[in-house]
């Protein structure tokens, strides 16, 4: 049986209850101490990024450990109070992130779940810490303001070593009911792609990602341009360096004279230190059936400190906007 909870001094229900004055102080020394954590980040490597383990990872743990011990500091609180408080510091992260530092909505998106999932296990670790260490009473043992130098300590460290990389190839593929004819034009460009066209997902029509409104070819075989021109102003040119006519185009990206990339961040530009879009091309290939099988692939490098999860960011990203492309293709070829 659990003892009852003393009349005098009841464990708060909510994250927010109790006293101001200690969830005030936390709360604004969170904020300093995230904001000096985002400038240092964007002092030692404006460009890269914010895909480090001690920024991505360790500070969003150590600060929510911090506020929720600011906010407990008897240790009489529930374990509802340790899941919440990372959920009231995300949603005031993202408010920060849109209004004041104006990261794009696509960057949020991505940090959001790492910063989530980090923060509670910060405060789940240090609820399991005070009560293995038997704090309470008055008297804790375990003080969660000591953690806060730990991303800065491994920030530094973590900075000067070398950025691994990652090469990676997004492939999506459809099954087109007409014949070679009638896809390969498609393959080649498109013009007037209508708002109503392609898959709806996630990526485009959630997360805010452009969608595509002509691709352009301008010549013909190896050597040929297709310029590309999305929503929100983008545009970028893709070089031919692949062409068998009826089954195979492919390309090099070349964003060296791109535009409107200003609806995003510059942490997510595609030629970016952290991540390059390199290559990409569709294939054909006919069926038994007389149906034929395009495929789009993207191949791109991530340089980062979290490869594997910026990657799964990269094939829903590049996957969507793939499955799109090929939806567009095979309506126009199949007559809808």
């Amino acid at each position: 049986m659990t003892e009852p909870e003393s009349a005098e001094d009841p464990a708060p229900k909510y994250p927010w209850a109790g006293s101001g004055r200690r969830w005030a102080s936390a709360l604004l020394v969170a904020l300093a101490y995230g904001l000096a954590c985002y400038l240092l980040v964007d002092l030692v490597r404006p460009a890269s990024g914010y895909f480090y383990v001690s920024f991505a990872i360790l500070q969003p743990a150590v600060l929510c450990a911090f506020v929720a011990f600011v906010g407990d500091p008897k240790f009489r609180r529930k374990r509802r109070y340790y899941e919440l408080v990372p959920f009231f510091l995300l949603l005031g992260m993202i408010a920060i992130s849109l209004t004041v530092l104006r990261e794009g909505i696509v960057c949020v998106i991505m940090l959001a779940p790492i910063w989530y999932v980090s923060g509670l296990t910060g405060t789940i670790l240090l609820e399991w810490l005070r009560k293995r260490a038997g704090d309470g009473g008055g008297h804790p043992r375990v003080y969660a303001p000591g953690i806060l130098a730990l991303p800065l300590v491994i920030f530094p460290i973590e900075a000067i070593l070398p950025v691994p990389q990652a090469h990676q190839r997004v492939e999506r593929s459809v099954i087109i009911d007409a014949p070679a004819e009638a896809i390969w034009p498609l393959m080649q460009g498109m013009r007037d792609i209508q708002p109503d066209e392609g898959k709806t997902n996630f990526s485009q029509d959630i997360a805010g990602l452009p969608r595509p409104l002509e691709a352009r070819l301008e010549g013909r075989g190896v050597g040929a341009r297709r310029e590309g021109y999305w929503e929100n102003g983008v545009h970028f040119a893709e070089v031919v360096d692949r062409w068998s006519p009826g089954r195979e185009i492919g390309w090099t990206f070349d964003f060296s004279d791109s535009g409107g990339w200003e609806f995003t961040d510059v942490h997510l530009h595609p030629a970016s230190d952290h991540m390059q879009i390199l290559r990409g091309g569709y294939r054909l290939d006919p069926l038994a059936d007389g149906r034929q099988r395009l495929t789009l692939h993207t191949d791109y490098v991530a340089r980062t400190h979290l490869n594997a999860y910026a990657m799964l960011w990269g094939e829903l990203f590049l996957g969507d906007i793939s499955a799109n492309l090929l939806t567009t293709i095979k309506d126009r070829a199949e007559g809808r």
